[in-house]
């Protein structure tokens, strides 16, 4: 699968070029590049329907070759240096969006087989874990 960068894209119809390859998965794109092992605020996410345009450091067309082998580090540093995309790709657990930041060197299909296990409810739960209880925590 290939992505296509040009200015005049919107962050939306690169996600969803990318959710078609990875259905499990999704890119957000941030006016700042993370850490490692870190995730990025919230408040850096640029809207969905931002031009990459004003989203980028660099303002090159061109494409990514996206392969399920690529781990997610390689999709994030490939996007970083040839156009100045600082993004993060999210896996979709349940009805929620998680960060991949501590799983960066997972392929993209590893994340996106685990985003369907996890949201399709073919996980077993060894035991309910009630958070607010906090005897359970050691």
């Amino acid at each position: 699968m290939k992505l296509h960068i040009k200015d005049s894209r919107t962050v939306a119809e690169v996600q969803k070029e990318f959710s078609s390859g990875f259905s499990y998965l999704k890119l957000e794109f941030f006016d700042a590049v993370h850490k490692d092992n870190k995730p990025t605020p919230k408040s850096k996410m640029f809207a969905h329907d931002k031009k990459l345009q004003s989203c980028r450091k660099k303002h090159n067309d061109g494409e990514v070759e996206v392969k399920p082998t690529d781990t997610v580090s390689q999709l994030e540093t490939e996007l970083w240096n040839k156009f100045g995309l600082s993004v993060q790709v999210f896996r979709k657990s349940g009805n929620l969006w998680i960060e991949t930041s501590l799983t960066d060197s997972w392929t993209l299909q590893r994340q996106n087989e685990e985003g369907k296990e996890f949201s399709n409810g073919k996980f077993e739960e060894k035991e309910d874990l009630d958070l607010t209880d906090r005897d359970k925590w050691e």
